[in-house]
């Protein structure tokens, strides 16, 4: 498990992409392997993760999104767990 930092500039990994799936009602991340179904937001971090925004950056805009102030420690977790995955890379 690698730990991850504030200063991480988080990306979907080349073999990943977000999807709507239309018969769920539910945005997917598809890899070679299936796919995930994805909470509100593990869509709404993955969606700001574009290799620019740092960790950081990525629990503010949310907290400012959804007015909370504790986003930041489930950011990390969403992370962390599609990093062990391999399907986010920095």
């Amino acid at each position: 498990m690698t730990a991850i930092s504030d200063s991480d500039r988080p990306r979907l990994a080349d073999k990943a992409r977000l999807k709507w799936d239309a018969t769920r009602e539910k945005h997917l991340l598809l890899f070679p392997e299936g796919l995930l179904i994805l909470n509100e937001t593990a869509y709404a971090v993955l969606v700001l993760c574009d290799g620019r925004r740092t960790i950081l950056e990525i629990s503010k805009k949310l907290e400012e999104q959804y007015h909370s102030d504790a986003l930041a420690t489930d950011v990390r977790e969403i992370l962390q767990r599609l990093l062990d995955k391999r399907l986010v890379v920095f």
